[in-house]
C-alpha cells in the first residue's frame, strides 16, 4: 500500500484524478492516502489463507470483484490502471486486461509475486523496485525504484547525530502486522544492551496486538521508556529520530530506512516468497548500510552484542547511515510516475 500511495501522492501532484480499487483488508491501511483519493472497495479473495469452505468460494469473490471493476470502469474509464501485487489487485488488472486499458504493474522486491507473476505477460510494462529483477523472456520492463510516501520524502537525509554515551533511542519494526519474534527477543536485547553500556534507552517498538501488554510490561519492569503500538501513522517521523532501526526487511520498510538514512539490523521474514526479504536485506548488507540476521540466528545475546557494534562506535553508526543514503531512491515516485504518463500516452 505504501508504493502505491506514494504513486497516489506524485499523480494528484501532476493534476490526475485518482482513485484506489482495493478489497476491505486493503482498505483499512489507506488511512494515509489523501483525501482526494477516491477508495472503493470490491471482493477478492486468495486461495492461500483460510480453511477449504474459504478456498473454494475465493473464484467466486474474485469473479465478482472482477465483475464490479469491470462495471466502474465503464462508468468512469480510467487512463491507466497501475497493479502493486497482491490478491487484492486481481480485479482491476483483469478487468483492464479484459478491456484493454493500458496496465502496468510494480514489483518491490528482485522476486515477482504471485499475483505480479500471473500478470506479467497481460500488463504493458513491469516496474521494477529492486534491481534487476527477474521476469520473463519478452516482458518490457523499467527500473524505477520503490516510492516512498511524501512524510518519508519530507525527511530524506535527516541529519544524524549519535550520542557517544547515550541516550539512544531503538526503533523496532515488524510491518504491518508486526513481528512476533521480534517481540520475543528484542526486549530482552534492549535491556542486556542497557546493562552492557550503562547507558539510558528509549524504545519504540510496533508489535502484534495480541504482543502489545507482554512487550509493554518487559520495558517497563527493566525501567526502559518505551511506546509499544501496533501501528504507526507517523513511521518517517519515528524513523528520523532513531538511532538504530530494528526489523523486517520488506521493500517498503528498507527503502524508508535508506531514504531517510539510518543504520539497522534486518531480520528477513523466513517464509517469505522466494525469500525475498532475504535478498532486500543482503543488498544493504553488501553495501554496508545494515547487519542482516538470519530468524534462526537471532537471540537476545547475539542481538544485544549487534546493536553494541552499532551504538557503541560512533564511527560505525554514522558510516552506516551515509551507506544507507548511497542505496537510496528518493525519485522513485517521480519515475514511476512518468512511467505511468508515457503508458497513458500511448
Amino acid at each position: 500500500m505504501f508504493p502505491a500511495q506514494a504513486l497516489a501522492e506524485t499523480m494528484l501532484a501532476k493534476g490526475w484524478r485518482v482513485t484506489l480499487m482495493t478489497d476491505g483488508r486493503g482498505a483499512h491501511y489507506a488511512g494515509g492516502f489523501p483525501d482526494r483519493v477516491v477508495v472503493r472497495k470490491i471482493a477478492s479473495a486468495t486461495f492461500a489463507r483460510g480453511g477449504t469452505p474459504a478456498k473454494l468460494l475465493a473464484p467466486f469473490a474474485i469473479a465478482v470483484g472482477i465483475a464490479t471493476a469491470q462495471f466502474s470502469f465503464l462508468r468512469d474509464r480510467p487512463s491507466v490502471v497501475v497493479g502493486f501485487g497482491g490478491y487484492p489487485s486481481i480485479p482491476a488488472l483483469a478487468a483492464a486486461w479484459v478491456l484493454r486499458i493500458p496496465r502496468m504493474i510494480h514489483e518491490q522486491n528482485g522476486v515477482l509475486g504471485r499475483t505480479n507473476r500471473l500478470f506479467a505477460r497481460r500488463v504493458d510494462k513491469v516496474a521494477c523496485g529492486t534491481w534487476p529483477t527477474a521476469v520473463p523472456d519478452g516482458v518490457s520492463i523499467v527500473h524505477t525504484g520503490n516510492p516512498v510516501r511524501a512524510q518519508v520524502l519530507d525527511r530524506a537525509g535527516a541529519p544524524y547525530e549519535i550520542p557517544e554515551r547515550g541516550p539512544f533511542s531503538i526503533l523496532v519494526i515488524g510491518g504491518s502486522q508486526g513481528a512476533r519474534i521480534l517481540s520475543e527477543v528484542v526486549p530482552p536485547a534492549v535491556v542486556a544492551l542497557r546493562d552492557r553500556l550503562a547507558v539510558s534507552v528509549r524504545v519504540t517498538h510496533q508489535a502484534r496486538p495480541e504482543d502489545l501488554a507482554r512487550v509493554s510490561a518487559t520495558y517497563e519492569s527493566a525501567g526502559i521508556e518505551a511506546d509499544v503500538e501496533s501501528f504507526f501513522a507517523d513511521i518517517a517521523q519515528r524513523i528520523e529520530h532513531s538511532h538504530l532501526a530494528i526489523g523486517r526487511a520488506g521493500a517498503s520498510t528498507v527503502a524508508d530506512i535508506c531514504a531517510i538514512g539510518r543504520p539497522s539490523i534486518l531480520v528477513p521474514y523466513a517464509a517469505a516468497a522466494a525469500d525475498h526479504q532475504t535478498a532486500n536485506a543482503r543488498n544493504l548488507a553488501d553495501a554496508g548500510a545494515a547487519i542482516l540476521v538470519p530468524e534462526t540466528d537471532l537471540d537476545p545475546a547475539a542481538l544485544a552484542e549487534q546493536m553494541q557494534g552499532v551504538l557503541g562506535t560512533v564511527g560505525t553508526a554514522l558510516r552506516m547511515r551515509d551507506k544507507a543514503l548511497g542505496l537510496a531512491r528518493p525519485d522513485a515516485a517521480s519515475h514511476l510516475a512518468c512511467a505511468v504518463e508515457q503508458l497513458a500516452g500511448n
